[in-house]
């Protein structure tokens, strides 16, 4: 039902973030209107009658993000606790309502927000308001339904993270990155606080957070505005707003040494190092360099750590990596795994050979020119899905109060200049800056004692 993991942010800007080499970036036009209910809800419509569907996103400014000690994983709860029912939608019928009528659905949490999602025939736009109106409005929160996604979340975690090779790594390096809480735990959260949950603490977090006045809806399809807008009010306006939540504190000190750590891994068959640059929030002109900076070093076989560890010297089975979107401090993350006898401080030293080339010469214009012509291209072929126009729009409006961003983001990567890259490979990827984990294989038994 959810993605949960940091990656997420990453995922979703790759699946907005493209187009058709021989299109201009400046002919990119979503026509939205935004509307305010009387409630607070932020409503956004755009009018597409290029296919017969519509697509309709809520994004609640929630997360991980802001929880408190001893409830981590609690964003990602609710979000399961969601589809639960509500006063007239009984445990599961979300799901058969919108399958059964030709749809697809699903629902999301990350840091910095909760989205649930629906696309489906234009003629079904009733139900899907209907559905999420009647959620925002009369969740059923009781202990079964709380015991049965408890205990959801829980395999969850210990599919994605407990019991994968290399899911305690990514935990670990979190933990070291981050110094504020808000940013410091994962997503899916721990055992014994997801255990400690209670059903006040459920009612109390649906009341504060899941409120008309703390969410964006995007809708966007085959529809007529003034007849979608007349819908909307009727189903969400008559539910009451609440007041605006405390606002999270995300400020992160200055890492000023090396952080590192190393992790023993018995279900791990090769060693892995994983590297971390604490950088900037999204939506910021470092950002968008970093991003460029994160295709010309790491996006796929033609770059340059591809290139070096894998073609050249033969060190990696496979190199890869990241701008992580935050709204509060991102990282810009590497990750590669070694081939059998390979010493991850040969690896490191590669990485860090390839990252001092960059400090000193910059990148080439080819690699400049790489970089804008995929984001253009992923970000045009993107725009053709109402979907990820719906959740796009709605997430963004969330980060940064900016719902026509979808129409200016791209002319934001396309200004980055070799200059830009250069500059923010030599502010962010220091030494100083750096989070490493390094992952190595270790007999069940070897790791066994020595966490004893």
């Amino acid at each position: 039902m959810t993605l949960h993991s940091r990656f997420l942010g990453f995922a979703l800007v790759l699946a907005l973030f493209g187009t058709a080499s021989a299109q201009s970036a400046h002919s990119i036009n979503v026509n939205l209107k935004e509307t305010r209910l009387a409630n607070g809800l932020r409503v956004i419509t755009v009018e597409d009658h290029g296919a017969p569907v519509i697509a309709l996103d809520i994004t609640y400014n929630v997360g991980s993000r802001n929880e408190r000690p001893g409830r981590t994983g609690f964003a990602h709860l609710f979000e399961h606790m969601m589809f639960k029912g509500s006063e007239n939608v009984g445990t599961g019928e979300h799901f058969y309502l919108i399958f059964n009528n030709g749809g697809n659905m699903n629902g999301t949490t990350n840091e910095d927000r909760t989205t649930y999602f629906e696309a489906l025939p234009a003629n079904q736009l009733d139900l899907a308001l209907y559905l999420e109106a009647d959620r925002m409005r009369s969740l059923v929160i009781n202990k079964a339904n709380l015991d049965n996604q408890r205990n959801a979340v829980q395999e969850e975690r210990r599919l994605g993270v407990d019991n994968q090779p290399y899911g305690q790594s990514g935990e670990v390096q979190q933990g070291l990155i981050y110094d504020n809480f808000a940013y410091k735990h994962t997503v899916i959260g721990s055992m014994e606080d997801l255990n400690a949950a209670t059903v006040e603490d459920v009612a109390a977090f649906f009341k504060t957070y899941y409120a008309p006045n703390n969410a964006v809806l995007a809708l966007v399809g085959d529809f007529k505005t003034a007849d979608a807008l007349k819908r909307i009010k009727q189903y969400f306006e008559p539910i009451p707003r609440q007041p605006d939540p405390a606002a999270v504190d995300m400020t992160e000190p200055e890492q000023k040494a090396e952080r590192r750590a190393s992790v023993d891994d018995a279900l791990a068959r090769l060693a892995q190092v994983d590297l971390a640059f604490k950088a900037v929030p999204g939506n910021t002109s470092d950002f968008y360099a970093l991003q460029v900076l994160s295709a010309a070093l790491q996006g796929g076989q033609s770059s340059r750590l591809y290139q070096a560890l894998v073609k050249d010297k033969q060190l990696v089975t496979n190199v890869g990596g990241f701008m992580d979107e935050k709204r509060g401090t991102g990282a810009l993350y590497t990750s590669a795994t070694l081939r059998q006898g390979v010493k991850p401080a040969d690896v490191e030293a590669a990485i860090y050979d390839e990252i001092e080339r960059l400090k000193k010469d910059g990148i080439a214009d080819w690699e400049l020119q790489k970089a804008k012509n995929t984001t253009r291209r992923n970000f045009i072929n993107n725009m053709q899905s109402s979907l990820s126009r719906a959740l796009n729009i709605s997430v963004w409006t969330v980060y940064y109060n900016d719902p026509n961003l979808i129409n200016t983001r791209l002319d934001k990567v396309m200004a980055v200049t070799k200059e830009d890259v250069q500059r923010v490979t030599n502010k962010y990827l220091a030494a100083t800056n750096r989070t490493v984990v390094i992952t190595i294989p270790k007999p069940k038994a070897a790791a066994a004692a020595t966490q004893q």
